[in-house]
């Protein structure tokens, strides 16, 4: 099982570049720059390739609708070369919050959007001519949309692979069975093992059946917060720190009817409790909703606790079918981050 780390920047991006030469030299394998609304993560990617030699850089995630499919191939393929042939790219929708209350573009076809690209980015790195007529991205554009002066090119680069590794960031069961059908990997937020077969289950086969028997297994994520410790003081303590984030995408990532990951938590069984999260969070009491997220979940969707027990939810994340581990670790120092991810490289082995 890989083991990688999402970064957090938060403190400054040249000591947390600092932290991954460290994490590299602890034997991590991945280390993961998410996007959101914060510095893209593009630069990010470029700096930790000059400060790092042998783990995986991977974008977690790309957005969908912030740059066009053949930019987005130009940037896999470059981060691929100057990491030397390291990088694996991230994509997803991310929701409309941050599509159209941050970048203001039309949040809209998220399926057909994620196979398009592919197929472009796909396209590209084999210096083919970019040539695709697809409902949501044409491309040349054609001359009743342009100038008409748009003709076919392609790569001028030779990029380090033919074919980068794409993994995408799905809920939904069509999305998941498209995941599993076009995509290298897999990677679904909140993942609880002893309920992946139940909720995904069908969709990953019904990918799976369709996937061309060339293309590599799935490689399944989950990004769990990581906590090694015998202390129950320090146990509680990070369960509350991920609660805030539970809260939030729980009850706040969207309207009622419309929360992607409401929906998801509901189907693990806790659909009294994400109603009640959702409609404290909706009202204003965010400190409520928050402190309503059950401990349960939490220690479902977590590696928190001793060595042993740690060792026993990952072995039941690699049971459930996870190749790679994309943590959170809870350490409030780079040193305690380091020492923690150490931790878990030994334990998975």
């Amino acid at each position: 099982m890989r083991v990688g780390m999402f970064l957090n920047y938060a403190g400054g991006f040249r000591e947390a570049a600092d932290e991954v030469a460290e994490l590299e030299a602890a034997g991590v394998d991945l280390v993961v720059v998410p996007e959101a609304y914060s510095f893209d993560a593009v630069s990010q990617l470029g700096f930790l390739a000059a400060r790092t030699e042998r783990m995986t850089l991977m974008s977690g995630i790309l957005q969908l609708y912030t740059r066009t499919p053949t930019l987005t191939a130009m940037t896999a393929a470059g981060l691929d070369y100057v990491s030397g042939g390291r990088f694996e790219l991230g994509i997803g929708a991310s929701g409309p919050q941050v599509i159209e209350g941050f970048h203001g573009v039309k949040y809209d076809a998220p399926l057909g959007r994620v196979r398009e690209i592919v197929e472009v980015c796909r396209m590209t790195w084999l210096r083919e001519p970019v040539v695709h007529q697809g409902r949501n991205y044409t491309i040349p554009l054609p001359a009743g949309e342009g100038t008409g002066l748009g003709k076919p090119l392609k790569l001028i680069n030779h990029p380090v692979r033919e074919r980068i590794p794409i993994t995408v960031a799905s809920l939904g069961q069509k999305s998941v069975a498209q995941t599993a059908e076009i995509a290298d990997g897999w990677l679904p937020m909140f993942y609880h093992p002893e309920r992946a077969a139940e909720v995904w289950g069908d969709a990953l086969a019904a990918g799976t059946a369709k996937r061309a028997p060339e293309r590599a297994p799935l490689d399944v994520f989950a990004s769990p917060a990581l906590a090694i410790t015998e202390q129950p003081e320090l146990i509680a303590a990070a369960i509350d720190a991920v609660r805030p984030q539970l809260g939030l995408y729980i009850g706040g990532m969207g309207a009622r009817g419309k929360n992607f990951y409401n929906d998801l938590i509901a189907s693990y069984g806790f659909a009294a409790e994400a109603a009640r999260i959702q409609d404290l969070y909706l009202d204003g009491r965010k400190a409520e909703a928050i402190a309503a997220v059950p401990d349960e979940l939490v220690r479902a969707v977590s590696l928190i606790g001793p060595a042993g027990h740690v060792a026993e939810r990952v072995a039941a994340f690699a049971e459930s079918g996870v190749t790679t581990l994309a943590v959170t670790p809870l350490g409030r120092t780079s040193a305690e981050r380091v020492a923690l991810m150490a931790g878990l490289r030994a334990i998975a082995g």
